[in-house]
């Protein structure tokens, strides 16, 4: 799929940088010509010759050297994509103030190329105010953000900020070359469950494993797609190439999909809780002995599909709901859509082993009919359904 494909690949400075070395191995395996800038801090991780070795191609590493031969912005202009792998937060930074102090920042601020980052650091430099403020720069300006992930460090500790593997970045750069349909278009989508708490120890939830969700963004994403996954807690990785929020409760998925907008379309496959306890309890709550249980009083959470789907300058152009039922799986379907005022329902029976199952058979409830959709596994459903955004949007 990248034959012809040229990548500039800037490394800088994190001890993740060995990843990038595999992650040329796979790039040129593909058929895609890389070339390389090695920042000072990258070189104290991975070497030259290495470098060098994996590309077969000269690494550049030098401001001066290179104007005096091929020219920062010659580099600037060769590539299909520029691929900054790790990004370190120093370079984020840099890229996000437009500062120019080596090579690699030179061509950054002068390329007219598509630009991912996968950024690499500490969960504590990762989380800090600054960085997350460059980070949202960077998006603001389409530079495509991947990961990072959430996993042990080297440091004895673990958290967000570990760079994707190298098969994730091969996958996410390979959708970034590929112009699918939905290239230019940003897409909300919602997956998994919410946790309602009813005291810290606590909660309300539902079976949903987030596994339809979670595959739906990923199609989307092959498609050309910018997705937005909102997801509430699942054991699912984050697909590769997608801008992951991770949320607990439905008023928290509610605040992170309208901070999302605006979107051409939104996915609302997430299984939100409809209550919530009107007091969430402070401490623990104690069974006493010979006590009857604590009364528990319910508040209806915000409706996030009807929320998204009203009228008004930010509605999304395309809004999808999903019905999980137990009975009258159709009926209810369409009522729903109807009452939410959305575009698509999504309807399935998870009186089964859907909820957490590999499989799914679906309705799709539109304005022009019903159409029924055999039993697949939701990775089809999430392509059958990307597929049909994408002819909605087109």
């Amino acid at each position: 799929m990248l034959a012809g494909r040229r990548i500039l690949l800037i490394v800088s400075g994190s001890v993740a940088a060995y990843k990038a070395l595999e992650l040329t191995r796979l790039l040129r395996k593909d058929g895609a010509q890389v070339m390389s800038i090695l920042t000072a801090g990258g070189a104290r991780f991975v070497t030259k010759e290495a470098l060098a070795a994996i590309t077969a191609e000269r690494v550049h590493d030098d401001l001066w050297a290179a104007e005096a031969e091929i020219g920062h912005i010659r580099l600037a202009r060769w590539p299909d994509l520029i691929a900054v792998v790790p990004g370190s937060a120093d370079l984020i930074a840099k890229m996000a103030n437009g500062l120019t102090d080596d090579l690699a920042t030179c061509v950054l601020l002068a390329t007219r190329a598509p630009v991912m980052v996968a950024p690499a650091m500490n969960p504590a430099m990762w989380s800090h105010p600054a960085t997350i403020s460059n980070i949202a720069t960077l998006r603001e300006r389409g530079v495509r953000i991947a990961g990072p992930a959430d996993g042990a460090m080297a440091e004895p500790e673990s958290g967000p900020g570990r760079l994707l593997e190298p098969v994730e970045l091969f996958e996410t750069i390979r959708a970034a070359l590929s112009a699918g349909p939905l290239t230019g278009r940003h897409i909300l989508v919602t997956s998994g469950p919410t946790h309602e708490p009813i005291d810290p120890v606590r909660y309300i939830a539902n079976r949903s494993s987030g596994k339809q969700g979670h595959a739906i963004a990923t199609a989307l994403a092959a498609l050309g797609a910018r997705v937005t996954l909102v997801s509430g807690p699942v054991n699912q990785p984050d697909p590769p190439g997608v801008t992951v929020t991770r949320i607990e409760s439905a008023r928290e998925m509610l605040a992170a999909c309208e901070a999302a907008l605006p979107a051409d379309a939104a996915v609302c496959a997430a299984a939100v809780a409809d209550w919530r306890t009107a007091r969430e309890a402070d401490q623990k709550m104690k069974k006493v002995p010979g006590a009857a249980p604590p009364p528990l009083e319910l508040a209806l959470n915000p409706d996030i599909l009807a929320t998204l789907a009203a009228a008004g300058p930010h509605r999304p152009r395309l809004v999808v709901g999903f019905a999980a039922e137990t009975e009258h799986v159709v009926d209810n379907a369409v009522a729903k859509r109807a009452r939410k005022g959305c575009d698509w329902i999504v309807a399935n029976d998870v009186s089964g082993d859907v909820m957490g199952g590999a499989e799914n058979a679906v309705h799709l409830v539109t304005g022009s009919g019903i159409e029924d959709w055999p039993r697949m596994a939701k990775e089809d459903v999430a392509r059958r359904l990307a597929a049909r955004i994408a002819e909605a949007l087109a």
